[in-house]
């Protein structure tokens, strides 16, 4: 018995301060506000079109001028050799390739030896030849005999002419086998089987169709050598339908060669193509270029050509244009310290640290001087 009443008084003892401490707590008057999270502070957006900043006389502002520039078109081309300056070495000797002298592409000179050409028209030619040296030599013998006996009156007049005419035929056939020897070549005084042909024009080989021991047919196959001279060169472009209003027969084109980017060269258009290609509508436009020596045969060039008209477009300091995300921005100014972003497209650059702008603004239009400065304020 005595011992329940001593666990009894125990529970008592143990349950009195948390009664008293339940006691406490619910006694004060609970505040639900103070237990509440903080407000939500809500930031406003970045409003590109207009913001304010504090001080808008630390940014200087730059007024567009205006700048007048002719719209480039710019087409590919290939080198290829003038054709009215393009000379094919014949041969009018039928007959073996005995030895070459030249090569594709080795520049030659007027009058260099080519090749040789062993050939029996020499033989035929220089027979000839004789036979009407002979001729010739008879029918003049012929005719002093004629004409001594005329003034002595011993044979008529008709007999004295016809010994005339006999010895102008016989020296008309001289003439002319004494030609055709010198067209193949042939030295009369020193005959030989083998026919040297020459560069008739001093340029660069551009084509070559013979080998050593190959044939030549002289003037019904194809020509053994092709010279070019390449003093002047043409540039074949081809240029769409929509945009042939840019190019005109007499206007000038600059050229620039893939292999020397840094160079320009100036041309003039000699030829534009009546007809279209019917595939990809295009017409042939041909320059003529003076060559320096550096413009080979097959080339790519990129030939630019300004014949569109004038357009005026806006030019603003360099630093007034923000490269952003692939973009480009101004900030221009609304007043009252708020300024804009506008988008705008550069062109090229101009003197005086300078670029142009093709769209976005207008001459007159005031920009901040440093775009860089303005988007760093605005960061912050």
């Amino acid at each position: 018995m005595k011992t329940q009443i001593s666990r009894l008084i125990l529970a008592v003892i143990l349950c009195l301060p948390v009664g008293l401490l339940t006691l406490s707590c619910t006694s004060g008057n609970a505040n639900p506000k103070a237990e509440a999270p903080p407000p939500t502070q809500v930031v406003p957006e970045f409003n590109a079109n207009d913001f304010k900043v504090d001080h808008p006389e630390l940014f200087p502002l730059a007024t567009a001028v205006e700048y007048k520039t002719a719209p480039a078109l710019n087409v590919t081309g290939v080198v290829q050799p003038d054709i009215a300056r393009a000379v094919p070495v014949v041969s009018l000797a039928s007959g073996r390739v005995v030895e070459i002298k030249a090569r594709l592409g080795d520049l030659v000179q007027k009058g260099q030896l080519l090749l040789k050409v062993q050939s029996n028209d020499v033989s035929g030619a220089y027979q000839t030849f004789l036979k009407a040296q002979n001729d010739e030599r008879l029918a003049h013998i012929q005719l002093e005999r004629a004409q001594t006996l005329y003034d002595k009156g011993a044979v008529a007049k008709s007999a004295l002419e016809i010994a005339e005419d006999t010895e102008q035929d016989a020296q008309a056939d001289l003439s002319a086998a004494n030609e055709q020897l010198r067209l193949l070549g042939i030295n009369k005084e020193h005959p030989s089987g083998v026919v040297a042909i020459v560069a008739p024009i001093s340029g660069v080989i551009t084509d070559q169709e013979v080998t050593n021991s190959s044939g030549v047919q002289g003037l019904s196959g194809p020509n053994p050598f092709t010279i070019s001279d390449l003093s002047y060169v043409w540039i074949v472009c081809d240029v769409y339908e929509n945009d042939l209003d840019a190019v005109k027969v007499g206007q000038s084109a600059d050229i620039r060669l893939a292999g020397y980017p840094n160079q320009v060269f100036k041309g003039r258009i000699d030829n534009i193509l009546p007809i279209l290609d019917p595939s990809i509508r295009t017409a042939k436009v041909r320059i003529e270029v003076a060559n320096p020596g550096m413009m080979r045969i097959g080339l790519f060039v990129t030939a630019t050509f300004y014949g569109k008209q004038p357009e005026i477009h806006g030019s603003i300091p360099a630093n007034a244009i923000l490269h952003l995300h692939d973009r480009e921005w101004v900030y221009m100014p609304l007043g009252n310290g708020h300024f804009k972003r506008a988008e705008v497209v550069s062109g090229n650059m101009l003197p005086g640290n300078q670029q142009e702008v093709v769209k976005g603004i207008k001459p007159g239009d005031k920009v901040v001087a440093n775009a860089l400065d303005m988007q760093s304020t605005v960061e912050q």
